[in-house]
């Protein structure tokens, strides 16, 4: 059985990576942390913290805090569900997995109103549109924007619209790499740039095209969606981007459309437990409006 005030340190040690913010955190020792620390890694017969700067969880440490995570976030939900918020404020706080895009695009203007009229904090989670949906069924989320359609048990799947993307480039940078036309060879010597390793739509779109894995031609990892467009402006590479990031920058000719065949429409959902507080489901009813209008 684990006791509680053991997981709540190793919870504050594990987020925020020091056993002296822990310390101040819980309003004791950094000496009755590691006390606290030491004892549940005894008591577990495994060692959960690595003592570095900043501390790091071991393996072990992971899934403990994943599972603490969990725990906590179901509870929180407990709470919310029968009072409409937390204990420890007036206001309502959801976690929302989103990709990248969303969020540097559409996804705020769409919540604005109603994260300031409900008094509803986000928890923001980051991941692949491909990803997110487990963070929703590990329960570390309340909702999620994903690609999957089909929900799963005890949750509604409702569709936002798609985004849409398109292999960009500047005239420049064409010029200068793709000056004899665009074929397999030269595609395997000039850079392109992908969001992460979890970024399939520009893998899939080159693979299904030219035939060429990500391990035969240049690449740079960028894993921020507007450095991402900054990059190409910058004539660092070419790569796929949401229309509506960069609609004004191809009408003024920044960026030109270098491969109209690998345009890709991305279909998105909103994904939430049945069971959602009166907060959460307004929040749900307006995002579902607001999405359609700036959604394809």
């Amino acid at each position: 059985m684990l006791q509680s005030k053991q997981s709540e340190t190793f919870l504050f040690v594990a987020e925020t990576g020091s056993f002296e913010l822990a310390a101040e955190k819980l309003n004791i020792t950094a000496s009755a942390v590691t006390l606290r620390i030491q004892s549940l890694e005894k008591s577990l017969g495994q060692l959960l913290i690595i003592r570095e700067r900043p501390c790091k969880v071991t393996q072990a440490g992971q899934a403990l805090l994943e599972y603490l995570q969990h725990t906590r976030l179901m509870e929180q939900n407990l709470i919310q569900q029968f009072t409409g918020k937390s204990i420890h404020s007036d206001f309502y706080k959801v976690s929302l997995a989103t990709n990248a895009d969303s969020l540097a695009t559409w996804l705020l203007p769409a919540l604005q109103d109603t994260l300031s009229r409900e008094k509803i904090v986000l928890e923001l989670k980051i991941e692949d549109q491909s990803q997110t949906y487990t963070l929703l069924e590990t329960g570390l989320v309340n909702v999620c924007i994903s690609t999957e359609a089909q929900a799963m048990k005890g949750c509604i799947a409702q569709p936002l619209g798609k985004m849409i993307y398109k292999m960009v480039a500047t005239a420049e940078f064409c010029q200068k790499w793709f000056k004899d036309g665009m074929d397999r060879e030269t595609l395997k010597a000039t850079p392109a740039i992908i969001f992460n390793q979890k970024d399939h739509v520009h893998r899939d779109i080159i693979l299904k095209l030219f035939g060429l894995m990500p391990t035969t031609y240049p690449c740079h990892y960028i894993p921020s969606s507007t450095a991402f467009v900054e990059a190409i402006l910058l004539g660092l590479g070419f790569g796929m981007v949401p229309e509506f990031q960069i609609e004004n920058r191809l009408i003024t000719g920044e960026l030109i459309e270098i491969m109209p065949e690998a345009q890709t429409e991305i279909l998105l959902y909103w994904h939430h437990w049945k069971q959602q507080s009166a907060q959460l489901a307004q929040l749900t009813s307006d995002i579902l409006v607001n999405a359609q209008r700036v959604l394809k």
